[in-house]
């Protein structure tokens, strides 16, 4: 074999390399045809990772190609025996030109029969000053090969290698990590289905576990699909009301002319079509929790009702005369600016002061996003389950989802993770896999500078209003085709078309001039 052949077959390989040890979070598995690729390509045999514990000092073959795995079982080592404990001992390469010859060539795994024109070479995988192991590989005897290029390549193999192993390790601690706290959660507080590992959701999960047992009104705050609901019914469940009923009323998706009789009831007779008295949902929630979500959306009439429940546990039915007392507990929701709708005088001040008690709020996924990937995680291995498949993203593509700013949340990300597990055709989900929104995003000009936006809210804001408007542009003013290119709702795209004064064209015109 020639220089330029050898050149370009180190290339591939190394190239090769490089690209399965970034292809998934299945480290076993890339670390393996990691040394296959060697020996393809390179007829470097018998290739093997052995790794240190750091618990025990001990080294471990963890992964090799070319040895059985009674043989893989009897690689084991201490630091400073043999050429591979020397190797980690002193952290630096060592050749061995004929094993054969050399009396610290240990054979532990007695792979080798014949040691004649059998070299060795081994090098040290090591990320700064940290020694993570060795990687070691058997070559036959070459007088055309030079040891400095196999070294070369090797070195430049084990750095990929322990680039890929750390990056394992701090996945698999996050995870560890999130399932810890979810489990301990779950155990102890019975909080079913939140996932997260940041500080900030500790703090506020913290918080509602604090004001649980009280009467006290928490009124959430945050955008649309924070997980507000969730938050409201782990209040209601780690209270006293556990075994009360949790009525949940979204104040937006009601019409205003119902609403008024779906949260009080109505008697009999008291407008057309009411044939019979009907309850509402505070007496359905009597000795529980009713969770009024979107409470910035009630007219002002609605308002005062819901103050004098608060005030004095008190109503009457639409059309009755009867006083109705119940023991509810109120927790309320919105994504809207309170205060500035109290300064305009369409919410109550009184009524705020009220519902504001215990502020709680949550932050948007893309201000917290180390839940990001225990988050996917979660809802990953739920979807899995449910349609039976084996789905996983590999290290670039779950990168992009923990870049994305996830404008939906929550919500957005468990929609994208379900059509994800259901219409992808291959066990790994690659970056190029992932839905064009998400890859657009990440790609385009739209991400600037830290310089060139005053802060990290007003470049996110501005990012989701150029999408928006994009979005828009798109769907030809469709609002409603524009939050499904988004993921959102079309009540969340109304809200952020106010939010940031976008200007809606008109349709362009598709009759015959």
């Amino acid at each position: 074999m020639n220089q330029l052949e050898r050149k370009n077959k180190e290339l591939s390989a190394l190239l090769e390399v490089s690209m399965i040890l970034g292809s998934s979070f299945d480290l076993e598995k890339n670390l393996f045809q990691s040394m296959k690729t060697l020996s393809d390509y390179l007829d470097m045999n018998r290739g093997t990772i052995t790794l240190l514990d750091q618990n025990t000092s001990e080294l471990r073959i963890v992964v090799s190609y070319g040895l059985t795995k009674e043989q893989l079982s009897r690689g084991k080592y201490r630091i400073g025996e043999g050429i591979v404990g020397r190797v980690v001992e002193t952290g630096s390469p060592i050749v061995v030109p004929d094993i054969g010859k050399e009396p610290l060539f240990l054979n532990r795994t007695r792979s080798r029969i014949r040691k004649d024109n059998i070299s060795f070479l081994c090098v040290p995988i090591k990320i700064k000053n940290e020694i993570l192991g060795v990687l070691s590989v058997d070559r036959l005897f070459d007088e055309t090969v030079y040891f400095e290029e196999d070294l070369r390549v090797l070195k430049i193999v084990a750095t990929l290698v322990g680039q890929a192993i750390k990056l394992y390790q701090r996945f698999k601690e996050e995870q560890l990590k999130g399932q810890e706290l979810t489990l301990e959660l779950k155990g102890h507080y019975s909080l079913p289905n939140i996932v997260f590992v940041s500080e900030r959701m500790q703090d506020i999960i913290k918080t509602c576990l604090k004001v649980a047992n009280s009467r006290a009104t928490v009124l959430l705050r945050g955008e649309s699909g924070t997980g507000k609901e969730l938050l409201a019914k782990a209040i209601h469940y780690e209270s006293s009301r556990a075994n009360g009923p949790f009525i949940a009323v979204n104040c937006a998706a009601i019409p205003e002319n119902l609403l008024e009789a779906e949260l009080f009831g109505y008697d009999k007779g008291a407008f057309t079509g009411a044939v019979v008295s009907k309850p509402g949902k505070f007496e359905l929630a009597d000795k529980g929790t009713i969770f009024l979500d979107e409470i910035g959306d009630l007219s002002i009439p609605l308002q005062a009702k819901i103050l004098r429940v608060l005030q004095e546990q008190t109503f009457e039915r639409l059309g009755g005369t009867k006083t109705i007392n119940v023991d509810v507990r109120i927790i309320a929701a919105t994504n809207r600016n309170l205060e500035e709708m109290v300064n305009k005088n369409i919410f109550r001040e009184d009524l705020y002061w009220r519902l504001n008690v215990v502020p709680i709020f949550i932050p948007p996924l893309r201000e917290r996003r180390e839940d990001i990937p225990v988050l996917v995680d979660y809802f990953l291995k739920k979807f899995n389950k449910e349609y039976g498949k084996e789905i996983s993203f590999d290290s670039k593509a779950l990168e992009r989802l923990i870049l994305y700013s996830w404008p939906g949340n929550i919500r957005e990300l468990v929609n994208t993770i379900e059509r994800i597990v259901l219409l992808t055709e291959n066990n790994i989900v690659l970056e190029s896999d992932l839905p064009i929104f998400i890859k657009t995003e990440v790609k385009s000009d739209l991400l600037k500078k830290p310089q060139d936006s005053d802060s990290l809210t007003d470049e996110i804001k501005d990012i989701e209003k150029i999408r928006i408007i994009d979005a828009l542009r798109r769907s030809d003013y469709n609002q409603s085709e524009a939050a499904r290119i988004l993921g959102i709702t079309s009540r969340q795209i109304g809200y952020k078309i106010r939010k940031y004064g976008i200007e809606l064209k008109k349709k362009r015109s598709t009759g015959k001039q």
